[in-house]
């Protein structure tokens, strides 16, 4: 399967936002985006509260489709929790901020992860993250989207039982796969 997005394309475009101020950081990504990959970013900024694994961010989801995702995602105040085990890849871009993680399989060393890196999830792997405040990422993830969806929704149903940021990223989630599908981009 052919995928849209290069990591190391998009490790490259976040890094020119480094050190900007936060509108000025999140406009430029999606600027620079917009620009690499034409109409396939959506440039609304549209943010909704994620809460999955017990970590309480914000996102702005740029692209959808079946396979890929592209998203804006950090926190101002920090928040601490669980990765998930997904089958997918995920990519994070380090625009601000820091994060440590640890894993089941090496649960004595804590690796600081810091502006500026590209930073892999492989699939089958979970980590325990604490993320510092103010730290924000440029996030990729390619594979079978839907997979993630459990993990992805389950604390807004189960931890905070809030349907309007259910709603909220369902219907965002289906309106850019749908525009995906209907540029026949899966």
């Amino acid at each position: 399967m052919g995928y849209i997005f290069d990591p190391h394309r998009l490790h490259e475009i976040g890094s020119r936002a480094i050190g900007l101020p936060f509108d000025a950081m999140c406009s430029t990504v999606v600027d620079e985006l917009a620009a690499a990959y034409p109409g396939h970013i959506d440039t609304r900024t549209d943010w909704m509260f994620n809460l999955a694994g017990g970590l309480t961010g914000v996102m702005c989801v740029l692209h959808a489709s079946l396979s890929e995702y592209v998203l804006i995602y950090g926190t101002p105040i920090g928040t601490e929790g669980f990765s998930g085990r997904f089958r997918i890849d995920i990519w994070d871009v380090m625009l601000r901020g820091s994060f440590t993680t640890y894993t089941d399989r090496d649960p004595s060393v804590a690796k600081l992860s810091q502006v500026g890196e590209l930073v892999h999830l492989p699939p089958g792997v979970t980590k325990a993250v604490r993320i510092q405040p103010d730290t924000w990422m440029l996030e990729y993830a390619r594979g079978p989207i839907f997979t993630s969806l459990p993990t992805a929704l389950g604390d807004s149903v189960f931890r905070a039982m809030d349907a309007a940021i259910l709603g909220k990223t369902l219907l965002r989630y289906s309106q850019l796969t749908l525009r995906s599908l209907l540029r026949r981009t899966l």
